[in-house]
């Protein structure tokens, strides 16, 4: 009998564990133009070459807008407010799902300035993305290479990396049977008091 009870504890409690289980998506853009000043960051015109698993020539589209810089500037970095906006689009093309795949703010980001071996300069934007609902998260990671000279308000983007976090599809329901063990628990340590 005891042997049940810690069996069905250590059931119930690595049940809600499982509720917190994502798996992430690699996303991969290319091209386009990144402008910036003191309001901040933009990318327009940037190819969706790569989602997850499936490679294409393009797959659709990434935009974002950040918000303005709190510190530093677009020449020589800086930190990012949180706001804008960032979106992901697909095309439809070889299973990428057709219309918006991600859309959310940035939660965080840095512009950092890089000075390569070779003397030129790469321009980095690190970031957290959140959704409207907060339930799905990604991390964005963009290059900008300007040669030997700094930047000056608009660049070509170099690469684009986006890691999409999505919750499981089963993860509210592992954790409603972990909270349905618990009450089950209570109700049998209260039977035996």
């Amino acid at each position: 009998m005891v042997k049940r009870i810690v069996l069905l504890v250590v059931l119930v409690l690595a049940l809600p564990l499982a509720a917190f289980a994502s798996s992430s998506i690699d996303i991969a853009n290319a091209g386009g133009v990144v402008s910036g000043n003191s309001s901040g960051l933009s990318l327009t015109g940037s190819t969706l070459f790569k989602y997850g698993g499936i490679v294409g020539l393009n797959l659709g589209s990434v935009t974002f807008t950040t918000g303005a810089f709190t510190s530093g500037d677009a020449q020589m970095g800086g930190t990012l407010a949180s706001g804008g906006n960032f979106q992901i689009v697909g095309n439809g093309t070889s299973g990428v799902p057709n219309g918006v795949i991600f859309s959310g703010t940035f939660s965080s980001g840095t512009w950092d300035l890089v000075t390569l071996a070779n003397g030129t300069h790469d321009y980095i934007l690190t970031g957290g993305l959140v959704s409207p609902s907060g339930q799905v998260g990604a991390t964005i990671q963009l290059t900008v290479n300007t040669g030997k000279g700094f930047f000056s308000g608009t660049a070509n983007l170099s690469s684009g990396d986006t890691n999409l976090v999505v919750p499981e599809p089963g993860t509210l329901s592992l954790f409603g049977t972990g909270l349905i063990g618990l009450a089950g628990i209570l109700r049998y340590k209260l039977k035996l008091a």
